[in-house]
């Protein structure tokens, strides 16, 4: 499967992005499908997860203000970012959870300004 993230930006501290991940072909509900990122400098992190009859999972650090969701029919998995932070500035990377290995996007630059 190939992943195609797109959705960052500049955007102030305080404001809003909507970042999409398009899947290339299906992608079945109980598939776990996540987000990471990874800010200059420092190791890639977990920022949320979510899959079919589960809460969705959340770093502490973004819990609150970033909402992950899924549109199974359109193959795409959202973040929607909220009072976002300078510290949230990083490539974001949306992730396929397969048994047989995982698949990643090829990331999309997320900038806040203070």
């Amino acid at each position: 499967v190939q992943l195609q993230a797109c959705g960052g930006g500049l955007v102030q501290a305080g404001g809003s992005l909507r970042l999409s991940c398009a899947a290339s072909r299906t992608i079945h509900s109980s598939v776990v499908m996540s987000w990471y990122r990874q800010a200059p400098g420092k190791q890639r992190e977990f920022v949320a997860s979510i899959r079919s009859g589960r809460d969705p999972n959340y770093a502490d650090s973004v819990q609150g203000r970033f909402t992950i969701s899924r549109d199974n029919a359109e193959n795409t998995l959202y973040l929607q970012m909220d009072s976002l932070k300078p510290e949230d500035t990083a490539v974001y990377y949306c992730k396929v959870n397969y048994r047989t290995g995982d698949y990643w996007g090829q990331g999309t630059q997320v900038t806040v300004s203070s």
